[in-house]
């Protein structure tokens, strides 16, 4: 099913580059709600053109856009190259183990070197927090962090926001997200997508539960808003929207749970667990999911609840709006060289 058109309210944002004055998107955090919105709205154009046979724009026609995956990754490398590629732009795509990183080079100098090939937008993952700012701080041109190590994931946060709102446009119900209780569960301490779900998702109005075991659960987490539960039938109770989140076995160091099955047992989203929320509640996972796991496959698979693959549809739009509003000085796109050059602000 898809959603019927979208057409932003004229004059609900500041004119030009002011309704997003920064240069990269580093993060959620640093943005206020309506730059959120604006990047939102930007991004329903670009639904509608890849729900066409020809999904393709001359947009970024003769730019060059770098994706740095300095961490290894494919679905969101996959996301980032099809969104250039369908703007129009000339996509390089550069592996961790195909960088100098692995030579012994030093992060700063291969930002330099990035920096020396004159593209005109980097896209950068890497396993550190504050690395893509570190990147970005030694080039010249808009950087878009695809994810650094516990940090922040800013697209996916955008994505499952957009995400959320379509599927409420499906039902005929209000996309506004006040009075809306999400909850978030999994592996929240290692995660730096529930990180950037909570700044957005509370940014929108909506109350965000988080749910784990203790060990799997960061510290005074309570700062940023959020209600903490340790029982997964406790925080589903009366829930809007369940987001899912898999064991980061790659980024533990000893052992945070029993077994995977224990961990099922009392954090896995079953289809008997699914009625404690809300009905008609929505169910979400960024991938990849461990079925059996953190979330069994009727509930995965379970048509007009589960968004999971209409996810992955909402990250090359989100992903295309990033690229399209990050270059809009560099292409001169009207009233946006003097906003953002008076502020070199990075979203972060």
């Amino acid at each position: 099913m898809t959603s019927p058109p979208y057409t932003p309210a004229r004059g609900q944002y500041p004119a030009g580059g002011l309704a997003f004055p920064h240069r990269s998107l580093l993060g959620i955090a640093g943005l206020d709600t309506h730059e959120v919105l604006f990047l939102l709205d930007e991004a329903e154009q670009w639904v509608e053109l890849n729900r066409r046979s020809a999904k393709h724009s001359e947009v970024l026609a003769g730019l060059t856009i770098i994706n740095a995956f300095f961490e290894n990754s494919t679905r969101t490398l996959l996301s980032f190259e099809i969104a250039g590629k369908r703007l129009g732009a000339d996509v390089v795509n550069m592996q961790a183990a195909q960088s100098s990183i692995k030579k012994g080079e030093t992060l700063i100098d291969t930002a330099v070197t990035l920096n020396a090939m004159r593209a005109d937008a980097i896209v950068i993952r890497h396993a550190s927090s504050g690395a893509v700012a570190l990147i970005a701080d030694q080039v010249d041109c808009p950087v878009l962090n695809a994810g650094d190590g516990q940090h922040e994931h800013p697209t996916q946060a955008l994505l499952d926001a957009l995400t959320i709102r379509h599927a409420l446009r499906e039902r005929g119900q209000s996309e506004e997200f006040n009075g809306m209780t999400v909850t978030i569960c999994g592996d929240i301490l290692h995660s730096r997508v529930a990180r950037s779900n909570i700044l957005c998702l509370s940014s929108l109005g909506a109350k965000v539960r988080v749910c784990a075991p203790p060990a799997l659960m960061p510290d005074a987490i309570e700062a940023m808003g959020v209600d903490v539960f340790h029982h997964f039938d406790a925080a589903l109770a009366g829930t809007d929207v369940v987001m899912m989140l898999r064991l980061q076995n790659e980024r533990m160091q000893g052992q945070f749970i029993p077994s995977p099955r224990e961990y099922r047992h009392l954090y896995g989203l079953t289809t008997e667990r699914l009625r404690r929320c809300a009905p008609d509640a929505l169910v979400m996972h960024p991938g990849p999911m461990n079925r059996g796991v953190e979330i069994d496959s009727d509930v995965a698979d379970l048509e007009g609840t589960s968004l999971i693959t209409r996810q992955v549809e909402m990250g090359v739009a989100i992903r295309m709006a990033c690229l399209d509003v990050l270059t809009r000085r560099t292409r001169g796109v009207d009233g946006w060289g003097e906003a953002q050059a008076m502020n070199g602000g990075i979203g972060a």
